[in-house]
């Protein structure tokens, strides 16, 4: 079962975050196998991100979609995780090109140093106008160098958004997707992913707790193996067994992780009307029907001719000067 363990350090800036996505992720990969499944460094490399994204939603509590999306110039031209504020994930990713058994990150997404992480905040209510925010950085450090572990370039990302010390360690294979977040407490306030609670005292300490630099370094002692195989009471009792450790209550089954996807027919019709009634009759002239296929889940949805001038026959009965009220 999906698990998500939150702690803190009694007496200490310090917080944590462990999770371990088992059956929620078998789920995504069961529904990637019809299309012949990932190559194995993809498969780390979405494991990782799913892990990740779930660690950063649950760490800002936001009301509203989280995405963590890795863009590059190499066979891997998209992947994307999305988490819920009820934990509910999905992920997918986009292979159009060769991948090596043993292809590093920057094989995969930053061949030529063009690759992107964001991350995207979109709110769940959101209100007329309001934009979602999205943070973009690179996938090289301060001297422009690759970065090979998403780790680094979510650490990285954490520190400029928020100015707060972040160690993530994560792993993945095609059974498990775990990570582990420490961060250090923001001196006044929690802040956020868009860094608005950030204060100068914040800034001055990076680096400097030494609180948080001796359980940081703890933590990335942690091992790959040891993160996919031991369980979490395990994995806390070995590294932090000299700490004192408060632990919450962990979360799982309906509270905990769970892959859903948020596709429906609505959501495709929706998708078609912006697409416009030439678009749509053109591929129904080429095919006979439409067919959109869900990346996430694998679900098909048909439109018919008939069905697709339903859909536009409903968009001009709700158009403003047709009579009806809105």
């Amino acid at each position: 079962m999906s698990e998500l363990h939150k702690f803190v350090f009694e007496g200490l800036p310090v917080r944590g975050m462990l999770v371990r996505l088992t059956g929620a992720w078998q789920d995504i990969l069961k529904r990637r196998e019809e299309a012949g499944g990932y190559p194995s460094p993809v498969t780390e490399l979405l494991g990782e991100m799913t892990a990740a994204a779930t660690l950063m939603q649950a760490n800002i509590k936001f009301n509203g979609a989280l995405v963590l999306q890795i863009m590059g110039d190499g066979p891997v031209k998209l992947a994307v995780a999305e988490v819920q504020p009820d934990l509910s994930l999905r992920a997918t990713a986009t292979v159009t090109g060769e991948v090596g058994p043993e292809a590093p990150l920057s094989h995969m997404v930053n061949v030529n140093n063009l690759g992107r992480c964001a991350i995207t905040l979109d709110p769940k209510d959101r209100q007329p106008g309001q934009q979602p925010y999205q943070g973009v950085v690179p996938l090289f450090g301060d001297q422009h160098e690759k970065l090979e572990k998403l780790s680094e370039v979510i650490e990285h990302y954490m520190l400029q958004s928020e100015q707060l010390d972040t160690r993530l360690v994560l792993a993945a294979n095609d059974r498990v997707a775990a990570g582990l977040l420490i961060q250090r407490l923001p001196l006044q306030g929690e802040a956020n992913l868009s860094g608005s609670g950030v204060t100068r005292r914040d800034e001055d300490e990076i680096g400097r707790n030494e609180d948080y630099n001796r359980i940081a370094i703890l933590a990335a002692s942690l091992k790959r193996e040891e993160l996919l195989e031991l369980d979490a009471d395990t994995i806390l009792r070995r590294l932090f067994w000299e700490e004192d450790v408060r632990r919450f209550e962990p979360l799982a089954g309906a509270q905990g992780p769970r892959f859903a996807c948020s596709c429906s027919r609505e959501r495709v019709t929706a998708m078609l009307r912006g697409l416009g009634r030439e678009e749509v009759e053109s591929i129904l002239a080429e095919q006979g029907q439409v067919e959109v296929g869900c990346d996430f889940c694998g679900a098909q949805y048909r439109f018919d001719p008939v069905d697709a001038a339903q859909i536009f026959l409903q968009a001009a009965q709700q158009a403003p000067g047709s009579g009806e009220r809105h």
